[in-house]
């Protein structure tokens, strides 16, 4: 499952030069490990807590933009759903692409704003453009 999440995400790269932003990396860091091994890809992976120097700080209820300027997919892997609404808010105000992999069975709280189910092979999750 976790290797066709990073293929939907390669195929929406259409193999073009792209920056995409990982939101809250925690300790899986699968998916981050097969998009950073792709030359077109500029990954930046970021937690409120890091786990090493690989990981920038950044608080998602109070982003710093100037990390996110000219980025084209954020994703995040089982965001708390607290923090899905900023995760919304932070890709419309920069106008990027979101997809979140909830937990199995959790509902999306993402304030009235719609997203798309997405099922890719063997993996599910939410996208909006």
């Amino acid at each position: 499952m976790w290797r066709d999440f990073a293929d939907y995400i390669l195929d929406e790269t259409q193999n073009k030069n792209v920056k995409i932003i990982e939101v809250g990396v925690g300790k899986f860091d699968e998916i981050a490990n097969i998009l950073s091994s792709k030359e077109n890809i500029t990954l930046i992976k970021t937690d409120i807590n890091p786990k090493d120097e690989t990981i920038i700080k950044d608080d998602i209820t109070n982003p710093n933009l100037k990390l996110y300027e000219n980025t084209d997919i954020i994703y995040s892997i089982r965001p708390p759903s607290e923090l899905q609404p900023y995760l919304v808010t932070l890709a419309n105000k920069i106008n990027c692409q979101l997809i979140i992999k909830p937990l199995t069975n959790e509902d999306l709280n993402t304030c009235n704003v719609k997203m798309k189910l997405k099922n890719f092979k063997k993996a599910s999750f939410y996208i909006l453009r």
